[in-house]
């Protein structure tokens, strides 16, 4: 089976005047067709650099990715832009929706950007919003008049109406309380059941332990979780030079690192 996400021997160095900063350190890892993974660690220990990756946000100093087989190294930035359309939907902690819309309007917002006739966008809005089951009565409301696991399903809506296969979730149940998280985390699986491939971070090893798998980071390094389907290759440029330290790898049950 070839993976959906595959990054192979990943850094992330970012450069300013105070000088360069390495995050991310010769990190490997691949997510299967389907899987839910969950990426735990502390506060500054690359979670957020290696979302930005996987979403198609910002590129690797150095290593491969390849997102559904493309070499997203070879992709120009409208390239990226119709990836990240098409295959990639984003469900964020502060929900990032507009509270001078409704909740339908908001989740029709992805489409404007597109060739979609309105009639199939309402369409499409519906069928999302019946996947995360709010109640119809909430559709023309306003996201002020929503509660925040309201407001999540929203935007994991939001995240579904063009039908991606892949879901990225940065902390979704941060913002909420335990019970409203619960119901939170019963749509993701949800949606795992319909084939879809969810990476999620999480500070919470709660949440964490409801995925297939658990993937820890820190220090930029990825110490659990991970595996490497394919032989990794030879770095390229600046990081050739750099000491190569490799990662602590267990795989999953009946799956060869």
């Amino acid at each position: 089976m070839r993976p959906v996400i595959d990054i192979r021997n990943v850094h992330r160095i970012f450069e300013s005047e105070a000088g360069c900063a390495h995050i991310l350190h010769n990190v490997s890892l691949a997510v299967n067709p389907g899987e839910f993974v969950a990426i735990t660690g502390p506060s500054g220990s690359g979670k957020s650099t290696l979302m930005n990756i996987l979403g198609c946000l910002d590129k690797p100093t150095a290593g491969d990715y390849y997102l559904q087989g493309l070499n997203v190294a070879e992709l120009d930035d409208d390239e990226l832009t119709e990836v990240r359309a098409l295959s990639i939907g984003f469900v964020f902690q502060s929900f990032n929706l507009l509270p001078r819309l409704t909740v339908i309007e908001n989740v029709m917002l992805p489409l404007a950007y597109t060739n979609v006739p309105r009639s199939q966008r309402e369409m499409r809005a519906v069928h999302a919003l019946q996947a995360v089951t709010l109640p119809v009565d909430h559709w023309d409301h306003r996201i002020s008049e929503l509660s925040g696991g309201q407001m999540q399903r929203v935007a994991i809506a939001r995240a579904l109406v063009n039908d991606p296969p892949i879901i990225l979730a940065d902390e979704p149940t941060g913002n909420l309380d335990s019970a409203t998280g619960a119901l939170v985390m019963e749509t993701f699986h949800k949606l795992q059941k319909r084939g879809k491939t969810i990476v999620l971070i999480t500070h919470d090893p709660g949440i964490a332990a409801e995925a297939d798998r658990a993937v820890t980071i820190r220090d930029g390094r990825i110490h659990d979780g991970a595996y490497i389907p394919h032989a990794p290759r030879t770095l390229r440029g600046a990081v050739d030079s750099l000491p190569m330290i490799s990662a602590s790898i267990n795989p999953p049950k009946g799956v060869m690192a």
